[in-house]
Formats: structure tokens, sequence, C-alpha cells
């Protein structure tokens, strides 16, 4: 541990919290507290000012992005702006329009109804949403054959909060329904940093500014992997008895978990070698990849490769996927024009 390292001045909360009370808190509650996407934030305010003044419910919204970056929390804190009660609720829970029904009826004027995973709504009860977003009521039908009737139910004005990781699924009526479209993006190292500090001030654990940096480039600029990776921080920190958490504790405790200077963990690692040195840096199938690394095809598009891309590893390609230069260099190889690779 560096003597002379900073200490990171946010100050501690009382020791006699519980752990379950401190795990609670690392979730912002206000704008205030909210760390990055300041575009978003900054046109949520105006929406959630100009509604409470008119003493109405907040237009409907849809957060777009990857996982972790903030889309629950942005729907607590509009709950919290407009003293509204929030009601979460997910996408695959939701299989009929009884379901829905069930949901809309329950809420009170101003609500805020937020459904995670909203692009997996079954096309049929997503269409019972159109009517209720623009005219607050639901059509049902009640009983089978020749006594089936539709049945109007009107609903308090409410505000549906949709967060979706794959914006291509959702229908185009349903999309165009929301006043709102925002999409949040992979934070900053800086802004990262910001939010470890904070979130390790809640778990009374003392770090320096050099290890809050440490697990911020380690976090592939996700928020939710930040305090995840300062949480087992915290726990090898206490475990060798450690007083303060600085970059030699940081690096250390994140090397346990195979996680290395750039973010890549062992799966992210063994996809780059196995496309380099099976299949001669690709152009390979993404099932080909999947079944090879022994991973889920869904998993392997949806949690690694997005960031492998966005860093600049792989290239996504009609004929499938590429390691770029970068690619090769991570996995210490190197490819020649005739695509035949040779160690570094």
């Amino acid at each position: 541990m560096s003597d002379g390292a900073k200490v990171s001045s946010i100050p501690q909360i009382l020791n006699q919290a519980s752990n379950d009370e401190r795990e609670q808190t690392l979730r912002p509650h206000d704008f205030l507290d909210f760390v990055g996407q300041s575009k978003t934030v900054d046109r949520l305010k105006i929406m959630t000012g100009a509604a409470v003044k008119r003493g109405e419910a907040l237009s409907h919204i849809l957060f777009c992005g990857p996982p972790g970056l903030g889309k629950t929390t942005l729907a607590m804190i509009l709950g919290k702006e407009m003293n509204s009660n929030v009601r979460v609720t997910s996408g695959p829970v939701i299989e009929r329009a009884a379901d829905l029904a069930g949901l809309l009826t329950g809420l009170e004027r101003a609500d805020i109804l937020f459904i995670d995973e909203i692009h997996r709504l079954p096309r049929v009860v997503e269409e019972y949403l159109y009517s209720a977003m623009e005219d607050f009521r639901i059509d049902i039908m009640i009983d089978q054959g020749p006594n089936a009737r539709s049945v109007s139910l009107s609903i308090p004005p409410f505000t549906l909060v949709g967060a979706t990781t794959r914006t291509g699924l959702l229908s185009a009526p349903l999309r165009s329904r929301f006043t709102l479209q925002s999409r949040l993006d992979y934070y900053s190292a800086k802004d990262l940093c910001q939010i470890i500090k904070r979130s390790a001030a809640l778990l009374n654990l003392q770090i320096t500014e050099d290890c809050a940096l440490e697990i911020a480039n380690r976090s592939r600029g996700t928020p939710r992997i930040a305090n995840n990776l300062l949480r087992f921080v915290r726990d090898f920190t206490q475990q060798k008895l450690f007083p303060i958490a600085d970059q030699s504790v940081a690096r250390d405790a994140l090397e346990m978990l195979e996680i290395d200077r750039d973010g890549l963990d062992d799966m992210d690692k063994k996809i780059l070698t196995t496309i380099g040195q099976n299949y001669n840096g690709g152009p390979v199938g993404l099932s080909t990849v999947a079944i090879a690394v022994g991973e889920e095809i869904q998993t392997v598009e949806d949690v690694h490769e997005p960031y492998l891309i966005q860093e600049g590893y792989l290239q996504r390609t009609q004929q499938g996927r590429v390691l770029t230069a970068k690619g090769w260099q991570k996995i210490g190889l190197a490819a020649t024009t005739n695509n035949q690779k040779t160690f570094l």
C-alpha cells in the first residue's frame, strides 16, 4: 500500500448501520446523487418539473441501453420527484392481458408503472397498452364464443416507464407512444470513480483515489459492475485485514476475479483466443463461437460481444465475427497478410 495515496474524503455513514441497510443505500434516490447521463437527466428534470407545476401525470418514457446503466434507478428517482408510487414489473412476467389489466387497474393517479425488458412483452399484451397509454382505458374480452363481449375499463392517468436492452425488438406502434425515448450510454472512468467513492462511503470502506480509478478502469463503463467489483474489494480488504483499500489491494482483488486492466474477464479472453487460434481470426459465426467456448449464444451476444466490439477487439461483419488488430494483440498473437497467426 502506498503511504502517499490520497484517501477519498467522502464521509462515512454510522458504524451502527447494518450491512443490509448500507447495501440498500447504494442506489441513488434523487437527481442530485445520480452521476452521469447528463443529457437524459436534464430532459427528465424538465419533464418532471413541468408535470409537477401542471399537477399532471408524467409523460411516458422509454429508457434504452445495455444493462446496469441506471434505467431502474432513474425510474425510482422519477417516482420520488413526482411524489408517486412506482410499480415494478418485467415483460416476461406479464403473460396475459388479464395480468396487465390487474396491474393497470391497481394504479392510482400519476403513479408510475415500470416495465423492465419491455421488448419481451407478448404482442397481444402489448396491443392492450396502446389505448391504456393514449386514452387511459383498456378493452378486455369476457367469456368466449357466442357469449364473448368487450368491456371497457377506465384507468387513472399514469406514467409508463419502459426499459429495454434491445430497442429494435419493440414494435413501431408501441415505441411511438413514448414521449421521450432516451438512450443511456456507458460511463466514463471519471464518472465511475465518483460512483465508486460514494458507494465505498456507504459501505463504510475507506479507499484511495487510485483504488477507485483501478476499479473504474475494469468496470466496462457500467455502474452495476463497478459496485459489484467494489463489494469484492471490500470483502478482500476486510478478510486480509488491510486498514485501507488502495490501488495495490484493488489490483490483487480483481486479479483474483480474473478481470484484467481493460475490464475483460476470462470468458471475454476465451472468445478472442478461440476466434484467433481456432478460426484464424474469422470470419466465424456467432453460434460456432458460442459452442466452441461452451456458452449460450444469447449470453455471448448480449453480455460479452457488445463490450468487445465497442472497445475495438472484435468486428461484426456479414460473414461473421472477425478479430481486429487490437484483438490479436490482446491474445498475444499477430495476424499476417495471409491471415495466418504468429506469436508476438
